[in-house]
């Protein structure tokens, strides 16, 4: 599975961007996708994610504000950021899961997928 992210750049508290996240590759294989970020000398948390059902999660930080949408017939998912504040200030990378599973359905592995990251800068 590879994963590219683009969308990324400057914008101004209260404003909004929109990522986007290409899948290619062994896309029939993803269950879950979502965005996490690192900023700097932090480690890198989860934004936020959507499973293969539509059932999206949040952190706290960005409830309300971050919008995680997906869609499967063009292996895209998205990050909707409205009211972006200078903590938002981050890399954003795009991650992809893969279950496998045994004949019973059984969860065997798990896998996950990373793209190269996009620069979210939010000036205040």
């Amino acid at each position: 599975v590879q994963l590219q992210a683009s969308g990324g750049g400057l914008v101004q508290t209260g404003g909004s961007l929109r990522l986007s996240c290409a899948a290619s590759g062994r896309i029939e294989s993803i269950s879950d996708m979502g965005w996490y970020r690192q900023a700097p000398g932090k480690q890198r948390d989860v934004v936020a994610s959507v499973a293969l059902s539509g059932y999206t999660t949040y952190a706290d930080s960005v409830k309300g504000r971050f919008t995680i949408s997906r869609d499967n017939a063009k292996n895209m998912v998205y990050l909707q950021m409205n009211s972006p504040k200078p903590e938002d200030t981050a890399v954003y990378y795009c991650n992809a899961q893969t279950t496998t599973r045994d004949w019973l359905g059984a969860i065997t592995g798990v896998k996950d997928y990373w793209g190269p990251g996009t620069l979210v800068t939010v000036s205040s």
